[in-house]
């Protein structure tokens, strides 16, 4: 379809509409340096803004600055990231600010394509903190932006096709304004969230209605194409419950896969021999998993990266949520 709208003029109906009706008040669109927009962009992916909120606010408290995050303990990291899942992003942060202290002598970078060399940012990161932080030209897409472009654009390519991707992408570059991109990119990701909705979409609250392609061919609740459903698999995990004197043993997780870099209960790959039943079962949903899991009595354990920790000092570490939340029942002191 041919948009008989022109990019400066879609520019200036969605920072106009942005101006009047958009979100003004998150707390990463207060003193927005690269740091914190970056900050913000992480927590975000995969993440409601409003869960991420509190976990931003609690992040820059402890760690205001890309120094602090630089000098920061592992444990101390995933402790604030507890509960947001997709753990490596955590340690991804950190990456990506040591590799700026390291390499940049502490100076964000401040080009799309200097960013993109930082670890850990991809090129929707890096239009966001050009965006947000710079008020520079950087385009972005993501799930909001997706299905926005797709019924706009009418995109009929399902969205994890190379195809779909290539137009979004060709769109936001052209469209995406060079100047007050700050505003044109918030406008984004409110009409995302909160116009042009999944269902039921607020047609008519659209400032660029007129000019949309799934509104006049009345196929919104057909764009966009989804992609097909990933089958979600099961996950049989099995762990050990070693108390001593109200001492738990946990284990430090491998920095890759599941909880990774978090403490946990020891992994065991069986049920003992000796146990007819487990000391308690839990299930945890994950994106495209679902875990079963069984906790069993088991006494010695030889391993790596296994320490005791008294209840207070459990209260310290970063945890899988579910590992905590059984752990909090079964052990006295933390009921």
């Amino acid at each position: 379809m041919s948009i008989a709208v022109s990019p400066a003029l879609f520019a200036k109906l969605l920072c106009h509409w942005q101006q009047l009706q958009g979100r003004h008040h998150l707390p990463w669109q207060q003193q927005p340096t690269p740091y914190r927009v970056l900050v913000a962009e992480v927590m975000l992916q995969q993440t409601q803004v409003n869960t991420v909120i509190d976990y931003y606010q609690r992040w820059m408290t402890r760690f205001p600055t890309l120094t602090d995050l630089y000098h920061a303990a592992e444990d101390d990291i995933m402790r604030h990231w507890q509960g947001l899942g997709y753990y490596q992003r955590a340690r991804r942060l950190q990456q990506a600010a040591r590799y700026i202290v390291d390499e940049c002598a502490g100076e964000f970078p401040s080009t799309l394509t200097n960013l993109l060399t930082v670890p850990g940012i991809g090129p929707y990161t890096a239009g966001a903190v050009m965006s947000f932080a710079y008020n520079q030209y950087g385009p972005i897409v993501d799930g909001n932006v997706k299905r926005f472009y797709s019924r706009y654009f009418g995109l009929d390519a399902p969205l994890n096709s190379k195809q779909s991707n290539d137009a979004l992408w060709a769109h936001a570059e052209r469209f995406t304004p060079k100047n007050n991109n700050r505003q044109f990119t918030q406008a984004l990701l409110d009409i995302g969230a909160g116009i042009c909705t999944r269902h039921q979409p607020k047609c008519d609250q659209c400032p660029v209605q007129t000019t949309c392609f799934a509104y006049h061919q009345q196929q919104t609740e057909l764009l966009p194409v989804a992609a097909p459903k990933k089958k979600k698999t099961t996950l049989v995990l099995h762990f050990a419950w070693c108390e001593n004197n109200q001492r738990l043993l946990l284990e430090k997780r491998a920095p890759d896969g599941i909880w990774g870099a978090l403490w946990c209960l020891p992994e065991i790959a069986e049920p003992p021999k000796s146990a007819s039943e487990p000391l308690f079962t839990f299930t945890h949903a994950l994106t495209h998993r679902q875990i079963h899991a069984y906790v069993w009595r088991k006494h010695p354990l030889n391993a790596l990266n296994l320490s005791e920790f008294a209840a207070t000092e459990i209260n310290q570490l970063g945890l899988p949520t579910p590992i905590k939340q059984s752990i909090k029942v079964h052990l006295p002191p933390l009921r």
